[in-house]
């Protein structure tokens, strides 16, 4: 399962809507996620720097579904600046993403919105997915486990949205917001990861919102160069 599919299911209320927590910035989240799993598949490159960008090294097909739309997506805005790209909408892959985890089997469609227009709830079928990814992260902030590239993407993202403690509260074994914003911090600093492939890919992302008012969002994400 891709970093963005596990980042939708922690997202997920049991009743199939979004957390009210992360509310409209579950988009920004969601377009980090992507793209930090196409780094990972050496499809796009993050150029760190004052304002890191984006540049795709290879257009050709993954495999995924909802990561091959993103890239596909992403080969014209080749280049630009991460904080634009992920302010634009047109690259939030929610629709991608249901449609993926509904043939999986993973979550099911519920009832749609008013008239039928879009915004239904999609609860899930199988909570296993869910229930393992889950303790794979209580693992890793309980020092029990190495934390891999996704779950430190996934902790990041999550801290970025201001969400990782009523989303995480279970998985944090007692820790209070600011002892778990301390743990995901000392994660993203102090660990090393690498690639199947044997290539050190270091990414630590970081989404900050204003609560207050759309306009004045601003994201950073930041990723360490494939050495």
């Amino acid at each position: 399962m891709s970093i963005v599919e596990e980042l939708h299911l922690l997202l997920l209320r049991p009743d199939g809507r979004i957390e009210s927590a992360a509310g409209a910035y579950r988009v920004f989240g969601e377009i980090a996620a992507v793209i930090v799993d196409l780094a990972l598949h050496d499809r796009v490159e993050v150029v760190d720097g004052k304002h890191p960008t984006v540049r795709v090294t290879s257009p050709e097909p993954t495999g995924d579904a909802v990561l091959d739309v993103a890239l596909a997506r992403l080969v014209p805005l080749s280049g630009r600046r991460l904080d634009e790209l992920l302010l634009r909408w047109k690259l939030d892959p929610l629709e991608d993403l249901v449609a993926s985890l509904v043939d999986k089997g993973v979550l099911v469609r519920g009832e749609r919105g008013l008239f039928g227009w879009r915004g239904g709830r999609t609860p899930e079928a199988d909570a296993a997915p869910e229930r393992t990814l889950r303790a794979r992260l209580a693992e890793v902030i309980a020092g029990s486990a190495a934390p891999t590239a996704a779950d430190l993407t996934l902790l990041t993202i999550l801290q970025g949205l201001g969400v990782a403690h009523p989303i995480l509260r279970e998985e944090a074994g007692g820790l209070s917001s600011k002892e778990l914003e301390k743990r995901i911090d000392e994660l993203a600093v102090t660990t090393s990861v690498a690639d199947d492939a044997g290539d050190a890919v270091a990414i630590a992302v970081a989404t900050a919102a204003s609560a207050m008012v759309a306009a004045s969002m601003s994201a950073v994400v930041i990723a360490a160069v494939v050495t």
